[in-house]
């Protein structure tokens, strides 16, 4: 483990969780987090629901509330790398994020790549006929699944990702 983040590798992160359990894909945004959750055999990721950011310890109670409501063993946060993968100040946010939500639990956390991942999801949803509004509602909850779909596809099939 880093000592700048609390955050484990993909291999640390898939060595500590148990053979079984949901994990939790988070998509944070600067109003909302979007949330999915896995399947017990962490195969398929759905997205949860969509958390309107008030303040640090009110987000991180829903989040953890939810957390236990599911029994999560993991959390994915999404990393909003730039297209060139520099660290901007969404990273930053996002790893602030995780180092204060870490002071509240030990549910192991990892990062993923989420470049690109609002832009298709969006461009499904546009594909679906969704209205802007509906898009709107949907698109931060499917981000994170997206998100989390990726690293349960890499945890299951091996590899590496497309940006490694």
């Amino acid at each position: 483990m880093s000592t700048n983040t609390p955050v484990l590798s993909l291999d640390e992160f898939e060595q500590t969780l148990p053979d079984t359990g949901r994990v939790m894909g988070l998509d944070l945004g600067t109003k909302t987090i979007g949330l999915a959750l896995s399947d017990l055999g962490r195969s398929i990721a759905t997205p949860l629901e969509t958390i309107k950011r008030k303040k640090f310890t009110l987000d991180a109670d829903r989040l953890l509330e939810l957390c236990q409501t599911h029994a999560v063993v993991g959390l994915v946060l999404g990393l909003p790398l730039n297209m060139d993968g520099s660290e901007g100040p969404r990273v930053q946010s996002t790893k602030a994020f995780a180092r204060n939500l870490a002071q509240r639990t030990s549910i192991p956390m990892v990062f993923w790549d989420e470049r690109l991942s609002t832009a298709a999801v969006t461009r499904t949803l546009i594909d679906a006929d969704r209205s802007r509004a509906r898009r709107a509602e949907l698109v931060d909850k499917m981000a994170a699944s997206y998100i989390l779909q990726g690293l349960l596809d890499r945890l299951h099939y091996g590899g590496t990702s497309f940006f490694d």
